[in-house]
């Protein structure tokens, strides 16, 4: 009894994994000054990086629609899967899960079961290849979904910006924490708790925000096997060397993916952030991305 899995484009999935596990990915819509496209199809993370450089320049995000779901969702029943586990972000951060219920109501909810991550990026990410491996390995897809939940319950998501004010924009933080940050140059270590942005730690300059970063995902790590993301918008050469900072600090690190982030979730973030996703369960991959 197949099951099939389905994300969206904002778990940041490496691509060769998506391919070896089979994942079915529905991209969010991102929109820029004249015109709109999905994420990682027609808008990529580049381009959303050199609008948000621009002064008065914005860029917004929109769900998948339910006829997305649905398409995806009939695609793959009619291609021999029985049973369909979809995972997205928090319902928190977007309208996605609720478009993917909508979209399972209207295909059948004894056919598709939606899970909310209540985290966003690889949090999500680790979450649907738990959920892969388990359907590669015949699981049911009640089995299959409790594998996802329980490794997006066990995670951690944290990471660091250059300013809030994206994330003020975009409504994920509320406007007086954004000026805060703003008026004392604050760079506080934000990660995402019950599905929320919140703030964990409050420091002066961007280089304490990343070390404070380093020591808490060291500290979440301990000497225990762990799986690792480290995701940025536009700063490659500094997330490079964060990741060279926590094989260092970690020493149970097995699999370290780092990847930028894609247009639906830079938006909100903006050029210069920095994130880390720790994943306690994941079990290696084999794929260094």
């Amino acid at each position: 009894m197949p099951v099939a899995v389905v994300t969206d484009s904002t778990a940041y999935l490496p691509g060769p994994l998506v391919s070896d596990l089979d994942v079915e990915v529905v991209p969010l819509y991102v929109v820029l000054t004249g015109r709109s496209g999905r994420e990682g199809v027609d808008v990529g993370p580049a381009e959303v990086a050199r609008t948000l450089a621009v002064k008065g320049q914005h860029v917004t995000t929109s769900r998948p629609t339910p006829g997305d779901f649905v398409a995806a969702y009939r695609r793959r029943l009619d291609t021999g899967a029985d049973r369909i586990v979809s995972v997205h972000l928090s319902r928190e951060l977007s309208g996605t899960w609720d478009a993917a219920r909508t979209a399972a109501a209207q295909v059948g909810e004894h056919l598709v079961t939606v899970v909310d991550s209540r985290t966003a990026a690889m949090g999500t990410g680790f979450a649907v290849l738990a959920a892969a491996r388990a359907a590669a390995a015949g699981a049911e897809a009640d089995q299959v979904a409790a594998a996802a939940q329980r490794t997006a319950d066990a995670g951690s998501t944290l990471f660091v910006l250059d300013t809030l004010d994206h994330l003020r924009r975009g409504g994920r933080i509320g406007p007086a924490a954004a000026a805060l940050g703003t008026a004392l140059a604050v760079r506080p270590v934000l990660h995402v708790q019950d599905g929320r942005i919140v703030a964990l730690e409050k420091v002066r300059t961007t280089s304490r925000a990343v070390a404070k970063l380093v020591q808490r995902v060291a500290d979440l790590c301990g000497d225990r096997p762990v799986s690792l993301a480290v995701h940025h918008l536009a700063a490659a050469a500094r997330a490079d060397a964060l990741a060279d900072q926590l094989r260092e600090r970690v020493p149970g690190v097995q699999d370290l993916y780092v990847s930028e982030l894609g247009a639906a979730i830079g938006a909100h973030v903006g050029p210069g952030a920095l994130g880390v996703v720790v994943d306690p369960t994941a079990t290696p991959a084999g794929v260094d991305a």
